[in-house]
């Protein structure tokens, strides 16, 4: 199990290569969903996504020796552009699988920090067999997106800060591979003060819901959502802590996660993408539930591609 004192320790491990990202609030939002929502804004993270954290922190705790030939991942984005910046930092290279549909924005981003890019199908099978032969070519050490306890624990500072500033009375955060969800739920087990942990979900890509319901891990999926950062599987690690530390997994449309999303561009005025939006959506279609309450919500990320905003005009 992750202590708390390894979530302390990680927090110092990386904190000089992080922000420490706001918290947003927004009268008209509150209004709307009938209960008191703190944002906090990852969207303004370094790589503009949480997975910096975990990345750093995992990178950092490897030996010279482990680093001298690189370190390799798969992503679809978000992760990959965190594990290409913290092995800049850390002078060794990065080997990244992606998609082949991974956003675009997202693959420049890899590029810019130097990462070196292997395109594969769209499935996470193809993913981790793809990184398992760029594995054995290079002989990096691979690190996971999520089913790590040096990432997990990276992650978990988010909801660390988040608690050390304001009192909650449920924190939520989205689920793909389970790394931030897991984080938070160990966040506010050991900095929270009886807080209920909520994760969101796509209805399209709902292992975790269902695995939670079934009690045993699901491992095959076909993802269908807009969530492009939600598209992984839950990992062993995660599901095995989001299990015992998450009261419940709420899933929603691809039609909510759009509402909510345009709803904290046009509200907080600020740029999230859409797995982002998932859990403020998650609140708006179960308002009943979260009425009168202290709500906080991990903004995870905001690298969205503007391109198809813009192509009819320039």
């Amino acid at each position: 199990m992750i202590s708390a004192n390894d979530i302390r320790q990680s927090h110092e491990r990386i904190k000089e290569h992080i922000h420490d990202t706001p918290l947003l609030n927004s009268e008209s939002i509150n209004a709307l969903a009938g209960c008191e929502i703190t944002f906090k804004c990852e969207n303004f993270q370094k790589v503009g996504a949480f997975k910096i954290r975990g990345a750093i922190n995992a990178i950092k705790c490897l030996s010279k020796n482990e680093l001298k030939n690189g370190v390799v991942t798969h992503s679809s984005g978000n992760h990959a552009q965190a594990i290409a910046k913290a092995a800049k930092l850390m002078n060794t290279v990065a080997y990244i699988v992606m998609p082949e549909n991974a956003p675009k924005v997202k693959v420049n981003a890899v590029q810019s920090y130097g990462g070196k890019i292997t395109f594969c199908t769209p499935t996470l099978e193809a993913r981790e067999s793809s990184m398992k032969h760029l594995q054995k070519k290079t002989s990096a050490v691979f690190i996971s997106p999520y089913d790590h306890p040096d990432i997990i624990s990276g992650q978990a500072t988010a909801a660390k800060e988040m608690l050390e500033k304001i009192p909650l009375n449920v924190i939520l955060a989205p689920v793909g591979g389970g790394g931030l969800l897991a984080g938070t739920a160990l966040a506010s087990k050991y900095f929270g003060n009886d807080i209920d942990v909520i994760g969101a979900e796509p209805s399209g890509a709902d292992d975790a819901y269902r695995s939670l319901k079934e009690g045993k891990r699901i491992t095959k999926q076909t993802p269908n959502t807009i969530a492009d950062g939600l598209l992984t599987t839950l990992g062993e690690l995660n599901y095995s802590i989001i299990k015992d530390n998450v009261n419940e997994i709420l899933t929603v449309e691809d039609y909510d996660i759009l509402n909510a999303m345009r709803l904290i561009w046009e509200r907080l005025k600020i740029i999230v993408e859409p797995s982002c939006a998932v859990p403020l959506a998650a609140v708006l279609c179960n308002k009943e539930q979260f009425k009168g309450k202290k709500i906080g919500i991990i903004l995870s990320g905001g690298n969205v591609d503007l391109d198809p905003f813009f192509n009819d005009f320039l």
